[in-house]
């Protein structure tokens, strides 16, 4: 009898129970997975005794026996063994690694890694080997949710609805994480309220702070705050998606539609494809920026502060690109340590750009396809939303630094060198508009100069960025528009095309309800905290909803009520007030049918 006929023979024996059985270990999976991961969270901000965490560790190697027996059961039940090995080739590579490892420790009462580690003379082996099995039940945990996620077509929700959902699940997490003892460093665990606040901040990618990072928080706390950073800035619904593609099913109509909304993608399938660009990028861009601000570090300072080089640069590198505007220095980018360090203001700078400029103007400035093409036909040229978001970016940067470099000169510019005085200004135009990192005190810039940046964070980033604000393409039709009002024309043509009306009740009506929101949170701060000022409110207000981060010095003084619509403004800013009022409105049935025209006395 051949071996093939004997698997065939297998295969029709445990057909009827092949559905049964691996539905039954994928609930299992997620079960074990999600049990050890809560185990490594709690050992990770509670630092239990020595006792629990060798339970912990137990209860760790006990749980890859569960998952070496789901692994020999999926390569029992596949019609294809040799084809399922190959697919999960890692899976089992690990899982075997595991089995040796804890064979040779029950055989010698020496792990395989140990022994390995002492004949190299790497005595830490077997700690990074630990390491790595935490880290892969987060992963592991990530793909499950993955696809989980996949189903999201079987729960009734719209996509705007999906994405405000994915924002608050985000929010809460980040506050039970901050909350744990191991995260603060001056008390035993942060209070509720601000725990919210700081993650309403960092998952809105803002900035504004009631506590001072750098000091407030252990090195888990600033963890923490990174990850938050991250999974806000490129949204955690598209980390879903992302490991949603490890599932054969793919990913829905829902994710995509999320997606196109979220990175303002032309379709469907357009927002699809540029996901994978997204966090090839994203990734990418912060990795050259943690290698770069890492040797702008003084090797010879003996700043406590740059005990850990490596990771501040990690950290200022994901809220730079992310726009999130956290430092780990004591008064930000304002600190004495780095405050005249012009080289690292320039990288920072650079990545607060690429991060605001938005994905799709990138993808479509660095297409090869599209750049090879351009040299031998002009049709082949940047996409109109390209050039605008580019030329509005520019415009605005230019403007910014010279308004700063003028009207500064005499105040918080007054004693640098020309050089110090055109990075300052270059660096706080860059930064006004997205990121909300400081070089110069903002309590004590002029009027002028605030109105400005007020004006600056107003406008904000570019579609389908990091960034928040009413967006550059927005600010640029309600310019046109404006202009062909006065010149009388019917239609909106930018570089021979035309405008659809859509496109512009969509801006203006982010420029409605964008007004709007900033005009109610003033009126109740300043019942709340009148004594404030009216400037400073209306700057920290703009800077909240623009999801800015810069701050006038009152954040932390706010009273609650204060503090409660500085957050709602944070997180309205981060979701967009057109998707809140999509996800909030009913729909509307079409009709074919209009009505005759009106005429109305307008101005």
């Amino acid at each position: 009898m051949s071996v093939q006929s004997i698997r065939e023979k297998i295969n029709l024996a445990l057909y009827d129970s092949k559905e049964g059985v691996l539905s039954l270990f994928k609930v299992g999976s997620f079960l074990v997975a999600s049990l050890i991961l809560s185990l490594l969270i709690y050992q990770f901000g509670f630092n239990p005794n020595l006792t629990v965490k060798a339970w912990i560790l137990i209860a760790i190697k006990a749980s890859f026996v569960f998952y070496i027996v789901k692994y020999l059961t999926n390569l029992l039940y596949s019609y294809k063994p040799t084809r399922f090995i190959k697919d999960s080739w890692f899976e089992g590579l690990l899982l075997l690694l595991i089995l040796i490892n804890g064979v040779t420790y029950l055989i010698s009462n020496e792990s395989l890694l140990n022994w390995l580690g002492r004949q190299l003379e790497f005595y830490q082996l077997e700690n990074f080997y630990i390491l790595f099995l935490q880290s892969y039940f987060f992963i592991l945990v990530g793909i499950e949710l993955g696809k989980a996620s996949t189903h999201l077509t079987l729960l009734k929700m719209s996509p705007p609805k999906m994405l405000i959902s994915s924002f608050i699940f985000l929010i809460l997490i980040g506050t039970g994480l901050l909350m744990m003892p191991e995260m603060t460093s001056q008390i035993e665990y942060m209070p509720f309220f601000d725990a919210l606040f700081t993650s309403i901040s960092a998952s809105c990618v803002t900035g504004l702070i009631v506590v001072d990072t750098a000091t407030y928080f252990t090195q888990k706390g600033h963890t923490v705050l990174m990850l938050l950073i991250q999974l806000g800035g490129l949204n955690i619904i598209s980390f879903a998606t992302l490991l949603a593609l490890f599932s054969k099913k793919g990913i829905g109509i829902k994710h995509q539609t999320i997606l196109q909304d979220n990175f303002s993608s032309e379709s469907l399938l357009s927002g699809k494809g540029l996901l994978g660009k997204i966090f090839l990028f994203s990734f990418f861009m912060e990795f050259i920026g943690m290698i770069a601000l890492y040797f702008t570090w003084n090797p010879g300072t003996n700043e406590p502060l740059l005990e850990d080089q490596f990771f501040f640069s990690l950290f200022h590198s994901v809220s730079a690109f992310n726009n999130a505007g956290f430092s780990l220095f004591p008064n930000g980018l304002q600190n004495h340590v780095v405050q005249n360090a012009h080289s690292m203001h320039l990288i920072l700078a650079g990545l607060i750009f690429f991060g605001a400029v938005g994905f799709p103007v990138i993808d479509d400035v660095f297409n090869i396809n599209r750049i090879k093409k351009s040299f031998k036909s002009s049709l082949y040229k940047l996409k109109l939303s390209t050039r605008i978001s580019l030329y509005t970016t520019f415009v605005l940067l230019l403007f910014g630094t010279l308004m700063f470099y003028f009207l500064e000169q005499q105040n918080t510019l007054n004693g640098m060198t020309i050089q110090g005085q055109l990075i300052t200004s270059f660096f706080q135009s860059i930064t006004a508009r997205t990121a909300g990192f400081n070089t110069v005190d903002f309590s004590v810039i002029g009027t002028p100069m605030l109105l400005i940046f007020i004006f600056l964070m107003f406008i904000g980033a570019s579609p389908g960025s990091t960034g928040g604000g009413i967006k550059t393409s927005t600010f640029t039709l309600i310019i046109y528009s404006a202009l062909n009002t006065i010149r009388g024309k019917k239609r909106i043509e930018i570089e021979k095309r035309t405008i659809s009306p859509e496109l512009l009740h969509k801006a203006f009506s982010i420029f409605l309800f964008a007004t709007s929101t900033i005009f109610i949170a003033i009126f109740i701060l300043s019942i709340s905290d009148g004594e404030k000022g009216i400037l400073p409110i209306a700057f920290e207000v703009v800077s909240a909803f623009s999801t800015v981060g810069l701050s006038a010095g009152i954040t932390a003084n706010l009273s609650f009520t204060g503090k409660v619509v500085i957050m709602v403004c944070m997180f309205v800013g981060r979701i967009g007030t057109l998707t809140l009022a999509f996800a909030l409105s009913s729909k509307m049935k079409s009709h074919n049918y209009k009505y005759p025209k009106a005429h109305l006395s307008v101005g």
